[in-house]
This record gives structure tokens, C-alpha cells and sequence, in this order.
């Protein structure tokens, strides 16, 4: 094992940087700890948010745990006993917490991890906003919640009422007698449309292209083909595709009820916003006071540019969970591991091939 050391220079080598400690970053962790790499001597994990939880802790308090779809554990450790009332948020967050003392991951926050650069001796270069540290691998899982993708309209600076992204969605309540306009069609723009449609005076729903339904239950085989369709993208170079592009929008008994009463009827995308709402080439016109955007977010991995990971088309070709260009750099929670299930097994792929690359011979499981 590779002692930590600190160089004159303020620089301090590690042999693992995990950047990120969401539902990735942590199965990441797990795995290093679990094949013998001890933490703050070996690797190091850095995460952006100011407590445990990942994107969860910011997620909107009506997003209670039973809404949550999906939610696999984190390896090693289940979360049973929990109040399917209460916000995933506090849910999510005391489990992650919880995971992070029993396994002894001794996660650093908050660090901005702010550029990775090619360093000396084939190292790289990981400066963040609590020093720096000189890796021989990193396992990047950033995540998205911190690009949410706004998109642009004509008028969008002249309208004068609200506009607010997914990301800040305060809950229900606060759009009391309002007209609300909601944009994106996927699981998101749903659930925030459901849960206003009861207090807005009146609500839109505007997507760039029509919803796909999907009835019937998202079993393995449903699962294996949406996943084999991301990875064949993120192996060509392009932005990977959202979940529900993918998968289409899960039909249950609260989106038939929303169907039946016509809160889920789509509009087609407007084509410019005016000051006091939205209008379609065709004449159609809606007036508005709020505009809620639930368009999405792109990867965090800007912080990687110095590297030039990124294809012409725009994303980063990826072998598995390694970046095609720098076998040092792996992508975990990017792509077909953009799922809770998808991230553990990220992790456990990521640290394989690192053990490799470094050269160490594997711990029994």
C-alpha cells in the first residue's frame, strides 16, 4: 500500500480520488474498502453537498419515500423500517449518513472539486477548494443535480412572472391560485404537475415531443434493453439519454386519475414566451404567472475539460465505467449507471478495473 503524503507544495498523493458521494460515490468507496484500500491513506472521497444525502437532500419535501421509485441500496447495507410519509430527503439522507459511519468512509465536505489536470509521473491533478490531490485513478461521480439544463425560447427574458427549475421546486402549496405552465415530459414534470393541479387555478402541460405511457410492470427484460440502448450511446461519444426517453413514463393509479381528469393533457412546446405567458405559431396563446421548468440537468463534469475527454458529439465515449480516452478516469452514475441499482454496480466495476490498472492483486471478497 501506498502511505499518503504531503509535498512541499501543499500537494498530497493519494492512489484513489472519489469525487462525489451520492448513491455512486459511496457504493465506489465501499468497494475500495472492501478490496483492502484504506480511507485517507489510499483514497480519499470528496463530496460537493454539504451533508449526506447526495442530490436526494435537495429534492422537494412532498417527494415523500413511498413516491420514490426505484430506490436500491447501497451495497452492504439495507435501508428497512422506513416511513414511506416522510420526505426521502430526511429518508435518504440519515441512511446515507448512517452508511458512511458503519462502513468508516470518512467522506471531506464540502469540497467543490474544481479541475483535473494531467500531473506529473502520469498522475493527475485533482484541485478542489480544500487543496490538492495528485491521484494515480480517479472515480468520478458528480453526478447532475448541479447543471440543471434551462432551455432557451425567444421572450424568455420578458416575461414578468416567475420562472424556477425542477431543481428549486418548493412544493405544491406554493403555487396557490396561480397559472402554472409546466415544461418536460418526463417523471419529474408529471409529479409536479399532479401534486399543483389541485391548487393552481389552471395548469399547462407542454413537452417537445409526445409522452410515451408505459403500462405494464418495468421488469428485468424492459430493464436490460433501456440500459443497452444508454450504453450504446455513451460508447459512440453522445450525451447520454434521460431515463424516460428511454424507459417512458410508468402508468400508475395517480397518472390514470390525472389522464381521466385531464390535468396530464399535453400541449405541443410553445414557441415563444411573452410577458405575460406563452404563444404557438399556430395562434394559440396561454397567460401565465409562473413558468416551471422541468427540463432535466446534464452531467457535472466540467471540472474534467483539462483532461478532453469529451467526442464531437458532445459526450464522453465510455468502455464500461472507464473513460475511452484515460483508462485513470472512470464515470460512475453516468450513462447506463444513472440509476441507484446501475450505480452500485458502477462502483464494483470501476474499482475492478482500478485494481488492475494499479496493479494490485485482488482481496477476496
Amino acid at each position: 500500500m501506498n502511505d499518503i503524503g504531503v509535498r512541499d507544495a501543499g500537494v498530497t498523493d493519494v492512489d484513489v480520488v472519489v469525487a462525489g458521494a451520492g448513491q455512486a460515490g459511496l457504493s465506489s468507496a465501499h468497494h475500495l474498502r472492501r478490496r483492502g484500500f484504506e480511507p485517507e491513506r489510499d483514497f480519499v472521497v470528496l463530496d460537493h453537498a454539504p451533508r449526506p444525502g447526495g442530490a436526494w437532500q435537495f429534492r422537494w419535501p412532498s417527494l415523500t419515500y413511498g413516491k420514490v421509485h426505484g430506490m436500491h441500496a447501497l451495497p452492504g447495507m439495507e435501508l428497512t423500517g422506513a416511513d414511506p410519509a416522510r420526505p426521502s430527503s430526511e429518508v435518504i439522507g440519515e441512511y446515507f449518513t448512517a452508511y458512511e459511519r458503519r462502513f468508516d468512509l470518512r467522506v471531506r465536505r464540502p469540497v467543490d472539486v474544481r479541475r483535473v489536470s494531467e500531473g506529473d509521473g502520469g498522475r493527475l491533478l485533482v484541485e478542489t477548494s480544500a487543496g490538492t490531490w495528485s491521484t494515480r485513478a480517479l472515480i468520478n461521480a458528480t453526478g447532475t443535480w448541479d447543471k440543471p439544463f434551462w432551455p432557451r425560447y425567444p421572450g424568455q427574458e420578458t416575461f414578468l412572472g416567475r420562472q424556477l427549475h425542477t431543481a428549486v421546486y418548493p412544493g405544491p402549496e406554493a403555487f396557490r391560485g396561480q397559472r402554472v405552465v409546466v415544461v418536460g415530459g418526463g417523471a419529474s414534470g408529471t409529479q409536479h404537475l399532479m401534486e399543483i393541479a389541485p391548487y393552481a387555478a389552471e395548469t399547462w402541460w407542454v413537452t417537445r415531443r409526445p409522452p410515451v405511457f408505459a403500462d405494464g410492470p418495468f421488469d428485468e427484460g424492459r430493464g436490460r434493453a433501456a440500459v443497452a440502448m444508454v450504453e450504446d450511446r455513451v460508447r459512440q461519444g453522445l450525451p447520454p439519454l434521460s431515463v424516460v426517453s428511454v424507459t417512458g413514463l410508468a402508468v400508475t393509479d395517480a397518472v390514470r386519475e390525472a389522464r381521466a381528469n385531464g390535468v396530464l393533457d399535453r400541449l405541443p412546446m410553445f414557441d415563444r414566451i411573452t410577458p405575460t405567458g406563452v404563444e404557438w405559431d399556430d395562434g394559440r396563446a396561454v397567460e401565465a404567472d409562473v413558468i416551471l421548468w422541468a427540463t432535466g440537468f446534464r452531467a457535472a463534469v466540467d471540472h474534467l475539460a483539462p483532461l478532453r475527454l469529451r467526442e464531437p458529439g458532445g459526450g464522453i465515449r465510455m468502455d464500461g465505467t472507464q473513460a475511452a480516452a484515460d483508462p485513470r478516469v472512470h464515470l460512475v452514475g453516468y450513462g447506463p449507471s444513472a440509476s441507484t441499482i446501475g450505480a452500485n454496480r458502477a462502483g464494483r466495476a470501476a474499482v475492478r478495473d482500478i485494481m488492475r490498472l494499479l496493479r494490485r492483486e485482488p482481496v477476496p471478497a
